[in-house]
C-alpha cells in the first residue's frame, strides 16, 4: 500500500492561557467550540475522568458523566470527530481494548442534558468488527413465541444467546448472580435507569426488572446474536432507544384460538386465564401501532411459523457456525500519535516501519452502548 497523506491533529493541547496546566502523561484537552474537555488525570478536579473549561464563563464544570469510562487513562492520545464526540486511543495495549468515545454533542447527549439540566458526557467503547442485530421478540401469553424461540436456540446454538436481565429481588435457591439474572438493589438500578443504561424495565410486585444496554452488549461482544424476550410496552422502550435491533410480533390466528391454547395448558385458574386474555388483547392491539414492528409472525402452524421466522432472519441450517470473533488485534505501544484523514485514522507507533489504520467509516451504534463496525489494518510507510 502507497503512503496516504494525512492532516495532523492539532485539537489536543497541553495547558490553557488561564494558567491551568495540564499534567502530560495523565490529561489531554480538546477544544469543542468554547468548551475545551480535559480527560483524564488523578487528582480532584478531574476524578470523574472528565471536566470542562467554560471560555464563555471563565468556569470549570464537572459534568454528569454516563456509560463505563475506561480505566487507567494514565497514557492516551485524543482526536475530536465530527465536533460531536472524542476519540480516545489508550496507549501500550492491545488495539480491542484500546479505542474509546467520549460522546459531548450527539443526540443522546442533547437529549440527557434534557433530562439532567446540566452538562453531560458518556462513555462508549468502540468495538472491532460487527455483530448482527438484536431481535426483538413480542407476543400475547399463549402464542407460541416461548417455542419458536427455544426451537431457534436449539438449532442454532452457538449463533444465538440471551442477555441476563437486572431485578432488585432476592435470589431464590440456586440462583447465581451474572447467570439467572444480575441482581442489585432499588438504589443501584433507579440510578442506573436514570443514566440511561436500561433500554426497558417494569415494576413488577413492588421490585423492578429490566434489560440493561450492557447484558445486551455482552452477547454481541461474545460474537452472538442477542434474542430478548419482551412485552409491547418493553419492546416499545427499546424502540425508543439506541438499539438497532429487528422487531417481531407474534400473533394468534384469532383471539379465540389464543384462549383455547390459554385453556389447554391446564396451569391457571378461571382468574388468571381473564386476566391473561384481557392483557392478550391490550397487546395485539398495541401489536398493530404503526411504525413498532417490523413484522408479524401469525402463528397457525408452528413449523410454518418457525420456518417464516428463519426467513425474516436470514438464517438456514448450513449456518450454524461459531460466534463471530475477530482476529484483527494489533498492539500498540507506549508512544504513539495520531493524524487523520477524512473517515480514517492513522496511528504512528515511534519508530516503526507500520502505522496501524483505524477506519471509522463503517462506524455505527454509539453511548450508552458500544460503537462498533470499527476495523483496523498495518499500513507500511
Amino acid at each position: 500500500m502507497g503512503e496516504a497523506p494525512a492532516l495532523f491533529v492539532d485539537d489536543v493541547q497541553k495547558g490553557f492561557s488561564n494558567g491551568f496546566d495540564l499534567k502530560q502523561d495523565f490529561e489531554k484537552s480538546v477544544v469543542v467550540g468554547h468548551k475545551t474537555y480535559v480527560i483524564g488525570g488523578t487528582d480532584e478536579l478531574t476524578s470523574s475522568g472528565v471536566c470542562i473549561f467554560d471560555k464563555l464563563t471563565g468556569e470549570w464544570v464537572i459534568p454528569t458523566v454516563l456509560g463505563t469510562k475506561p480505566e487507567l487513562l494514565k497514557g492516551h492520545s485524543c482526536v475530536l470527530l465530527n465536533k460531536d464526540r472524542i476519540l480516545i486511543i489508550k496507549e501500550n495495549c492491545k488495539s480491542n481494548e484500546s479505542v474509546w468515545f467520549l460522546e459531548v454533542d450527539t443526540q443522546f447527549i442533547r437529549d440527557q442534558k434534557k433530562k439532567f439540566e446540566t452538562e453531560v458526557v458518556a462513555w462508549s467503547k468502540g468495538v472491532i468488527g460487527n455483530v448482527d442485530q438484536p431481535i426483538v421478540i413480542s407476543g400475547p401469553s399463549g402464542v407460541g413465541k416461548g417455542t419458536l424461540i427455544n426451537m431457534l436456540m436449539n438449532e442454532f446454538p452457538t449463533m444465538f444467546g440471551f442477555s441476563v436481565s437486572h431485578t432488585t429481588r432476592a435470589p431464590r435457591e440456586k440462583e447465581q448472580n451474572g447467570v439467572h439474572y444480575h441482581f442489585t438493589t432499588h438504589v443501584v438500578m433507579e440510578e442506573d435507569i436514570k443514566s440511561g443504561k436500561f433500554l426497558e424495565f417494569a415494576a413488577v410486585h413492588g421490585n423492578l426488572y429490566g434489560t440493561s444496554i450492557e447484558a445486551v452488549d455482552m452477547v454481541a461482544d461474545a460474537g452472538k446474536r442477542c434474542i430478548l424476550d419482551i412485552d409491547v410496552q418493553g419492546a416499545r422502550s427499546v424502540r425508543a432507544s439506541s438499539l438497532e435491533a429487528i422487531f417481531i410480533f407474534v400473533r394468534p390466528p384469532s383471539f379465540e384460538d389464543l384462549e383455547k391454547r390459554l385453556r389447554a395448558r391446564g396451569t391457571e385458574t378461571e382468574g388468571q386465564i381473564q386476566k391473561r386474555l384481557r392483557n392478550a388483547k391490550a397487546e395485539l392491539e398495541e401489536g398493530n401501532s404503526p411504525g413498532l414492528f417490523d413484522h408479524i409472525l401469525v402463528n397457525d402452524d408452528i413449523e410454518a411459523c418457525y420456518e417464516r421466522l428463519k426467513n425474516i432472519l436470514g438464517i438456514s441450517e448450513s449456518m450454524n457456525a461459531a460466534p463471530v470473533t475477530t482476529s484483527k488485534v494489533l498492539d500498540l505501544p507506549v508512544d504513539l500519535s495520531l493524524s487523520k484523514i477524512n473517515e480514517k485514522i492513522l496511528i504512528n507507533r515511534g519508530d516503526a516501519e507500520q502505522k496501524v489504520v483505524l477506519d471509522l467509516s463503517s462506524m455505527k451504534g454509539g453511548a450508552p452502548g458500544r460503537t462498533r463496525g470499527l476495523d483496523t489494518y498495518a499500513f507500511d510507510h
